[in-house]
């Protein structure tokens, strides 16, 4: 099959929807499958060559509004020959809107099915916009929605964002596919090269954190968690791989607890560093309300890592509370997420327990078996249209109303959002 996916972020920039992207399709080439990524162009050093191979760049504004994402200029993708000459037997949306615009536009003018993943929940990330208000945030999410039912299936990354989607009025077939992780490679670290490398004890306790620095990522509510923590624990520190706006806003908060020695920064990490980090921790803390999946949740536990989190959709169906980690309410103050870090510090026999049932947990989110799941799906979208592929192929009047079909769907949903939008601020 030959598989186009369009993203709007991808590496080289770090983040959730540039790894699973790149995961996937790196498992469809093992698998034999053709792949193209069609994504923005990304300062920083770029994917080794085996890597990029596969990508079409696309120019792109960087440093949208202040965040590290870019984006696309229009219609920039629409002008690819190598776009055409790929001849996609299905094209992947990864975003609403941008590319995933484009992915569609595409879709319609060579008469094969798109498929769109919802990885994010794109009303907790309107504050990137001017006059982020109540208003905006419903427009984001009719955004979302309304592409989602322009599309032929839409894949969710955990079961509670498939239900969501379905109360929010998303008609199109939904498949629940996680992203995969590297089990064996998450699990290979060396924890004692990164802990040489950082300066961190050999015998210290290490609370750990990876993703982006970023305010979506509720860091504020977990900086104050574990500064309680590690100010009243004697040798722990708090391992935080990852970069971003919010990096200030940590270092300010364990500075007004006295305690930004033991917080320790190591910037964006990927692959065996990445590995070796995970190895480092002992727990993993994680607060985050805006996740579809929590990916590094996933690899922490490849890593044999017991977890502390916020119950939040994605992370409440891979953390076992008092099973494979410890799940508190979404409005639990930080002392009591501070008490369980105490609480799997100071119980190493829970702790080793925790450990092992996480590896177990992981070990059901291998990325063999979820690319195999989605490539299942996009099978079954592609039975489901082939009639209709059939007889649009046939008439040059179907071909014709499918494309100004397409334009016109996004030309209305856009101009909703825009007076949505306007509506907002005024």
């Amino acid at each position: 099959m030959n598989i186009c996916m369009m993203t709007n972020t991808y590496l080289p920039h770090v983040g959730g929807v540039a790894r699973s992207v790149s995961t996937f399709a790196e498992e469809y080439l093992r698998l034999g499958h053709n792949v193209l990524v069609v994504a923005p162009e990304f300062p920083g050093k770029p994917p080794p060559r085996r890597q990029e191979a596969i990508v079409e760049r696309v120019a792109a504004f960087q440093n949208f509004n202040g965040s590290d994402f870019s984006v696309r200029l229009p219609l920039a993708a629409a002008l690819s020959n190598r776009i055409e000459a790929f001849k996609a037997d299905l094209f992947h949306a990864h975003h609403p809107f941008l590319l995933g615009d484009t992915a569609l536009r595409l879709a319609a003018s060579t008469n094969v099915p798109v498929v769109f993943t919802h990885h994010t929940r794109y009303e907790d990330y309107t504050h990137y916009v001017p006059f982020d208000s109540p208003a905006l945030k419903q427009a984001a999410i009719n955004l979302s929605t309304e592409f989602a039912n322009l599309c032929d299936g839409v894949i969710a990354p955990s079961a509670s964002i498939a239900r969501l989607l379905k109360a929010r009025g998303v008609e199109a077939p939904i498949r629940v596919v996680p992203t995969g992780v590297d089990i064996e490679a998450f699990g290979a670290g060396d924890g004692r090269r990164c802990r040489a490398k950082f300066g961190v004890p050999e015998r210290a306790f290490v609370v750990g954190h990876v993703g982006r620095l970023a305010a979506e990522k509720n860091l504020g509510y977990l900086a104050e968690a574990v500064a309680l923590f590690v100010k009243d624990t004697p040798g722990s520190r708090f391992l935080v791989v990852g970069g971003g706006p919010a990096e200030e806003e940590l270092r300010a908060i364990f500075r007004r607890h006295d305690a930004e020695r033991r917080l320790i920064l190591t910037g964006p990490l990927t692959g065996r560093p990445l590995h070796d980090a995970y190895a480092a921790m002992d727990v993993f803390a994680f607060s985050s309300q805006s996740e579809t999946q929590g990916l590094v949740v996933a690899e922490a536990m490849a890593a044999h890592l017991p977890v502390v989190a916020l119950r939040a959709p994605g992370v409440r169906e891979v953390v076992r509370h008092e099973k494979n980690g410890l799940i508190l309410p979404a409005g639990a103050r930080p002392e009591f997420f501070a008490a369980a870090l105490r609480r799997v510090r100071e119980d190493r026999a829970e702790r080793r327990d925790f450990a092992q049932a996480a590896r177990t947990t992981a070990e059901q989110l291998s990325r063999a078996r979820c690319a195999e799941q989605a490539l299942a799906f996009y099978e079954r979208i592609r039975r489901a249209t082939r009639r209709e592929r059939l007889l649009t192929d046939r008439s040059a009047w179907g071909t014709l109303l499918q494309r100004l079909g397409v334009e016109w769907d996004l030309i209305s949903r856009n101009a909703r959002t825009v007076a949505e939008a306007v509506a907002a601020v005024s």
